[in-house]
């Protein structure tokens, strides 16, 4: 026979949502360090390809 699950209170679930919406915070700042310092010229240790500027004096 089937029984009825317990419900999750209502602290477990906002506290389960605030760790959530902690880590989303944490990565949306470290990507606006990093595009900064990639547009600052101050980046260490994060290597992207660079616009290959073609030569016409050839």
């Amino acid at each position: 026979m089937a029984v009825p699950k317990k419900k999750t209170s209502k602290a477990k679930t906002a506290q389960r949502k605030a760790v959530w919406k902690r880590k989303s915070v944490a990565a949306a700042q470290k990507a606006i360090s990093l595009g900064k310092s990639i547009l600052s010229g101050r980046n260490r240790g994060f290597i992207y390809p660079l616009a290959e500027e073609e030569d016409t004096e050839e």
